[in-house]
């Protein structure tokens, strides 16, 4: 079992940065793949970025890509998003994710930490 918990959500004005962070429980963090997922009001849950176990591959968004960049420290246990030039279509509550897959799709991870807000103001 794993658990993972996120952080660094907040109120940020368009344009402008954040880092969040997921930790996560357990000690095979390196054997899994690791995603971010966002879900706005009364849409779906979309794909946001995934990384390898290794770390070495990643996948992203076109909506997010060159402005978002995954990364992990597996000594730490722990995945990162940093968020720059933010925009006001990424207010979403963001979910960390881990899994066996490496996917965009949400049937790919077996764990899922509680999510995030992030909102940004125009």
């Amino acid at each position: 079992q794993v658990q993972l918990v996120e952080s660094g959500g907040g109120l940020v004005q368009a344009g402008g940065s954040l880092r969040l962070s997921c930790a996560a429980s357990g000690r095979t963090f390196s054997s899994y793949n690791m995603g971010w997922f966002r879900q706005a009001p009364g849409k779906e849950r979309e794909f946001v970025a995934a990384i390898s176990g290794s770390g070495v591959n990643t996948l992203y968004a076109d909506s997010v890509k060159g402005r978002f960049t995954i990364s992990r420290d597996n000594a730490k246990n722990t995945v990162f998003l940093q968020m720059n030039s933010l925009k006001p279509e990424d207010t979403a509550v963001y979910y960390c994710a881990g899994g066996r897959g490496f996917t965009r799709t949400t049937n790919g991870y077996d764990y899922w930490g509680q999510g995030t807000q992030v909102t940004v103001s125009s």
